[in-house]
C-alpha cells in the first residue's frame, strides 16, 4: 500500500473532483442573473483568462452541496486522509470559488486556485506545487493531458478516467500510477439532452396542411424539413435553458437528474452543442423558404426572451407558451403559404393557453404538496392555485366554443363532406381539458401535459376517437 503520511494529495477539481467544469459554471450561472456576462466576459478576457475566472466568480452566486461530484475521487481523498496524509484542492478555478467547495466537502486542508494574475493550471500549477511542497513530495489527481506537466514531477499519479492515449502517456513517464474509474457519458447522454419526445409538438406546423385538405409532394417535402428544422433549434433552446437553469434542476427532486444538472453531460460539451443545434436546424430553415425562417427567428427570439426574463413575469409567461404553441401552426402556414383562418387562430391560441395555465398548475401544485408556498422563479404562489386552475378550465372551453361555432359556420360544409362528425371531437376535447385539470389538481401530472398526454392511456385513446371523427367527417 502506498505510504501517504508524509506527502500531500493534490486534487484537481475540473473533471476530477468535479463532474463539471467551473469556468462553466460560473458563466452561466452569471448569465442567468445578467444577459450582459457574454460581453463582460470578453472585454475581462483581454487581460487574461485569470481575469475571466475572477470577474465570473464574483458575478455570480452557487451552492456547492448540488454540484455534481465524483464520488470515487472524494472516497480517495478522504482515505487518503484517513490514513494520515494531507489533502490540498489545487485548482485552476478561482480561489474564492475553490474555497467554497472545499468548505463544504470538509476533506481538504489546504485550498490554493488562480487568482487575478495566476492561471494555475499545466505548467502554472507544476510549479507552483513544486515550489509549494518539493519535487517528489506529493502525488496529484487529475484527468486530462494538461495535468501531464504536474504528473511528470509527481510522486504517485492518480487518473481519473483517463483516454486510453493519455493512460499511454502516463504509463511512459515511469512513475508510480493508478487510476481511478468514474462514471462516463454516452451518445445515450447526448440523445437524451436534445429531448426527442418534445418533438411532438412540432407536428403542429402540419397542421394547416391538414386542416385545409391540401399539399402537393414538393409542399408536403418543405414542411417536413421545417418540422426537423424547428426541432433541432427548440433542441437547442432546450439545452441553453438547462445551462442557465443549472442551479435550479439540481434543487429539483426529478430535473436533477437530466444530463448537464447531474453532470452525465459535460457542460462544456452543452455549451458548443447549443449552437451547433441552432446552426444545423437553421441551415434547415434556408431550404424551407424565406417565410419559414421569419416565422423560425421569431419562435427563437420570443423563446430566448421567455428564457431570460418572461417566465418570470406571472400572466406573460402563461401567454408566451401559448404564443410559442400557436407560432409553430404559423410556421407551418409560411412553409406551405396556406392562409390561417380566424377560427384555426382563435381554437389554437385558446387550447395552448388552457396546456400553458396547466403547466403551471402543475409545477405550483408540486411545491405546494412539498410545503414551499411560491414557485421559485416564476412568480407565483401557493394562494394562486385556485385562480391558474380556473383559467385553464376557462380556456379549454373557450376553445371547444370555437370549435364548435366553426362547426356551424357555412364554409365549414365546403371542407366536410360530413361536418357533423366533428361535433364528436367537441365531445371528446370538453372530456380530455376537464379530466387534464383533475388530475393536475390532485398532483399526478408530472410532466409538460403534451409530453403526458402522449404518455397516458386515456388521452391516446382520446387522440384516436378524435382522429376517428376527423377521419369520418371526409369520407361519409
Amino acid at each position: 500500500m502506498l505510504q501517504v503520511s508524509s506527502k500531500v494529495l493534490a486534487v484537481d477539481l475540473d473533471g476530477t473532483l468535479l463532474r463539471s467544469d467551473m469556468l462553466f459554471e460560473t458563466f452561466w450561472n452569471a448569465c442567468a442573473r445578467d444577459w450582459r456576462t457574454p460581453f463582460k466576459a470578453i472585454a475581462a478576457l483581454f487581460k487574461g483568462k485569470a481575469n475571466v475566472k475572477n470577474v465570473l466568480a464574483n458575478s455570480c452566486e452557487f451552492d456547492a452541496s448540488i454540484l455534481p461530484y465524483n464520488d470515487e475521487v472524494v472516497t480517495y481523498v478522504k482515505s487518503w486522509r484517513a490514513r494520515g496524509g494531507r489533502t490540498a484542492l489545487v485548482t485552476a478555478t478561482s480561489q474564492h470559488v475553490a474555497e467554497q467547495i472545499a468548505e463544504h466537502l470538509g476533506i481538504f486542508d489546504e485550498v490554493h486556485g488562480s487568482t487575478e494574475s495566476l492561471n494555475l493550471k499545466g505548467s502554472n500549477k507544476s510549479a507552483f506545487l513544486e515550489s509549494h511542497y518539493g519535487e517528489g513530495m506529493y502525488a496529484y489527481v487529475g484527468d486530462s493531458p494538461a495535468d501531464m506537466h504536474v504528473w511528470a514531477k509527481a510522486s504517485h499519479i492518480v487518473a481519473v478516467s483517463p483516454s486510453s492515449r493519455l493512460e499511454t502517456r502516463i504509463e511512459r513517464l515511469g512513475r508510480s500510477h493508478e487510476m481511478i474509474a468514474a462514471r462516463g457519458s454516452d451518445w445515450k447522454v447526448y440523445i437524451k439532452q436534445l429531448r426527442p419526445h418534445q418533438w411532438s409538438k412540432n407536428l403542429l406546423i402540419f397542421v394547416p396542411m391538414l386542416a385545409t385538405h391540401s399539399g402537393d409532394l414538393a409542399t408536403i417535402i418543405r414542411t417536413i424539413l421545417a418540422f426537423f428544422s424547428f426541432s433541432l433549434v427548440a433542441s437547442s433552446v432546450y439545452v441553453l435553458n438547462d445551462l442557465l437553469d443549472l442551479a435550479a434542476d439540481r434543487a429539483h427532486a426529478r430535473k436533477k437528474r437530466r444530463p448537464l444538472a447531474s453532470g452525465d453531460l459535460p457542460i462544456a460539451h452543452g455549451t458548443a452543442l447549443f449552437p451547433l443545434l441552432l446552426g444545423t436546424g437553421v441551415g434547415l430553415g434556408v431550404l424551407a423558404g424565406a417565410h419559414f425562417l421569419a416565422a423560425l427567428a421569431l419562435y427563437y427570439t420570443v423563446t430566448l426572451a421567455y428564457s431570460f426574463y418572461l417566465k418570470r413575469k406571472i400572466l406573460i409567461d402563461i401567454c408566451a407558451l401559448a404564443g410559442l404553441y400557436t407560432l409553430r401552426i404559423i410556421a407551418g402556414s409560411a412553409v406551405t403559404g396556406i392562409h390561417l383562418s380566424v377560427w384555426l387562430l382563435a381554437f389554437s391560441t385558446f387550447l395552448f393557453f388552457s396546456l400553458a395555465a396547466v403547466k403551471r398548475q402543475s409545477e405550483l401544485n408540486h411545491h405546494a404538496l412539498s410545503g414551499h408556498n411560491a414557485l421559485v422563479g416564476r412568480g407565483y404562489r401557493v394562494q394562486d392555485l385556485p385562480i391558474i386552475s380556473q383559467m385553464g378550465i376557462a380556456s379549454g372551453y373557450i376553445a371547444v366554443m370555437v370549435l364548435a361555432l366553426y362547426i356551424d359556420a357555412p364554409t365549414t360544409a365546403q371542407l366536410y363532406s360530413f361536418p357533423e362528425a366533428l361535433w364528436g371531437i367537441c365531445l371528446v376535447l370538453l372530456f380530455w381539458i376537464s379530466r387534464m385539470v383533475f388530475i393536475t389538481n390532485r398532483g399526478r401530472m408530472h410532466d409538460d401535459p403534451v409530453f403526458f398526454a402522449l404518455k397516458d392511456r386515456v388521452s391516446r385513446y382520446c387522440g384516436i376517437i378524435i382522429s376517428l371523427f376527423a377521419l369520418a367527417s371526409v369520407s361519409l
